[in-house]
């Protein structure tokens, strides 16, 4: 739907760990993964080591490689099947009580404005397709994982992080005919500065020390998520109902990006 006033149409793109969510939404996700048989209590414990280093200091560029290193060779052999019945299952109880209040608010007041909303992650699909749509987002940019025959390999078809976010924004502006200038971006990190220099209208939410200072620099708006609430309490009956219809079709958001992205790359 364009913006109200007319023009061309204009998105709203949003961090989901600690800019959405209150924490990793990966790591969110490692102690029903451990109950349904995914993952050991050693590998558990390696997980919430990691989620501690990065609330604590934020995750830089080595902490991240290091970080998609470990869950992408956590995950090879996962059966797909089970990994998305098990985050349908346990979502609103994970997600619920993280969501930042104001995340939310700020969510509505964009799409009351007649602006797409998308989430942008470098967390996995199969965990942020399903939070998107639990959140209402029209689309989401998001690590995609080969599949072989059901099952993970290990290998990352797509990782979308750090300038990729910004090539995964640019070509999304062009497919649906967005005005980057006018469009609006959130983040907390500082390595998703391409991502915010991808619009005009760039935010840092809870900034890591890095961002806060470039934020500072360039007199970009510093904003501060402090509430989380339950999501379900936020939404109407009826949306909540299609939210929860939405998580039956688990990799489709995002996929049809993650296609395009991946013929453009091909045909470079």
């Amino acid at each position: 739907m364009p913006e109200r006033g007319g023009g061309r149409p204009t998105a709203a793109f949003f961090d989901l760990d600690k800019t959405i969510i209150a924490r990793s939404s990966s790591h969110a996700f490692s102690k029903p993964f451990q109950a349904g048989g995914l993952i050991s209590r050693r590998a558990m414990l390696r997980s919430a080591y990691s989620q501690f280093v990065y609330l604590v200091g934020g995750a830089d560029h080595d902490q991240m490689e290091k970080m998609r290193q470990f869950m992408s060779q956590l995950v090879a052999g996962w059966d797909v099947a089970n990994v998305r019945e098990i985050v349908a299952e346990t979502l609103h109880h994970i997600v619920d009580p993280i969501v930042y209040d104001e995340a939310v608010s700020l969510m509505e007041e964009h799409r009351a404005l007649g602006r797409d909303v998308i989430v942008v992650s470098a967390s996995g699909a199969e965990v942020v397709g399903p939070i998107g749509a639990m959140l209402g987002a029209d689309d989401v940019i998001a690590t995609q994982l080969e599949i072989v025959d059901g099952k993970y390999t290990g290998t990352i078809e797509y990782y979308a992080y750090a300038e990729e976010k910004a090539r995964a924004i640019r070509a999304l502006a062009d497919e649906r005919g967005y005005d980057l200038e006018r469009s609006f971006a959130y983040s907390d990190s500082v390595t998703d500065v391409p991502m915010l220099e991808a619009v005009g209208h760039p935010h840092a939410v809870n900034p890591d020390k890095e961002l806060r200072r470039i934020a500072a620099d360039r007199g970009w708006p510093i904003l501060v998520f402090t509430r989380p609430v339950a999501l379900r309490s936020r939404l109407p009956p009826a949306r909540s109902a299609l939210a929860a219809l939405a998580l039956g079709s688990v990799g489709a958001m995002g996929w049809v990006l993650w296609s395009s992205l991946r013929r453009r790359r091909l045909t470079a």
